[in-house]
């Protein structure tokens, strides 16, 4: 693929992305109506055909689910399963994980469990006892030139220095920022130079959580390809996310207790659709989140 058909898909790529997220704007409120008989009778049909259909959704809900994907079922007991390995982990004195980054980390997307994939693993390690505290400090759009200024906050440097965990998502937004900038002539070398300046900012996110806190465990969280369920014969935005992705991890390497933890492929192939993203198809739903935290409870606990 030349340069040339290469700012051209992306342009086209951007567009749609603009469409998805006007086509799923909320509805305005309709006003409230006053109940007639006859409206109390269709209102009563109505009630008769939601509960048959409930019905009929929990037996679908059982069934496996197509393409390879894990039945919802069984996602929860590897989740419960991993949970409770982190319990274990977690039993032999109170700790505190902090959270830090941007909407990956803030949960943007989930509407069943508040704070995503950090929501989640509260609810899971803390469903019995509390065991584990939790701050989540994601911010929704933030890069990392953005994340390293919040550091600097006095509640987020508190949570940091009394932190056992420290969890991060950042970088996904510095990549849209490119594209953006660039949006009528982009090309492959337009993504260089900003992904050193994101190395040198990682490096400095880290000296900084290092500098409030030596003994916490970090864990830098990859990101994915949000657009491979439009544009997954594009190569060129699965190398862009690579190349990131490897980026992230060569500088955790030059950390101790520092650890990068993947999931570019939890959202890779044909299976990316509404199992796994939101209604904006661009950030992960509830199940996507539940994916995310059984990767992260896996590394924890490998440790």
């Amino acid at each position: 693929m030349n340069k040339k058909q290469f700012g051209i898909l992306f342009s086209i790529l951007v567009l749609v992305a603009g469409g998805i997220l006007l086509w799923h704007r909320p509805e305005s409120p309709t006003s409230p109506t006053v109940d007639t008989s006859s409206q109390k009778e269709q209102k009563a049909d109505e009630a008769e055909r939601d509960k048959a259909k409930d019905n009929q959704t929990q037996v679908e809900e059982d069934q496996p689910e197509e393409k390879g994907q894990e039945p919802v079922s069984q996602l929860q007991d590897l989740l419960n399963e991993a949970a409770q390995r982190t319990k274990d982990f977690f039993t032999k004195k109170q700790m505190h994980v902090t959270a830090i980054g941007d909407s990956l980390t803030q949960g943007v997307g989930d509407n069943v469990v508040e704070g995503g994939y950090v929501g989640i693993l509260e609810s899971k390690i803390n469903q019995n006892e509390q065991l584990v505290t939790f701050d989540n400090y994601g911010k929704r759009g933030n890069r990392s030139d953005q994340l390293l200024k919040r550091l600097d906050k006095p509640e987020i440097m508190q949570s940091i220095k009394k932190a056992d965990i420290i969890l991060i998502t950042i970088g996904a937004n510095d990549i849209m920022h490119v594209l953006k900038q660039n949006f009528t002539n982009l090309e492959m070398s337009d993504f260089e130079q900003p992904q050193e300046r994101y190395k040198t900012r990682l490096k400095d996110i880290f000296q900084m959580v290092r500098d409030l806190n030596d003994d916490a465990a970090i864990y830098l969280i990859g990101f994915y390809n949000p657009f491979g369920r439009y544009f997954q014969d594009i190569e060129e935005l699965n190398t862009i996310i690579n190349n990131w992705n490897q980026t992230g991890q060569t500088v955790t390497e030059q950390f101790d207790r520092t650890k990068f933890i993947p999931i570019a492929d939890l959202f890779r192939s044909t299976d990316i659709d509404d199992n796994v993203l939101a209604d904006d198809h661009f950030h992960p739903n509830h199940r996507g989140y539940q994916l995310f935290a059984k990767r992260v409870l896996d590394y924890i606990t490998d440790q």
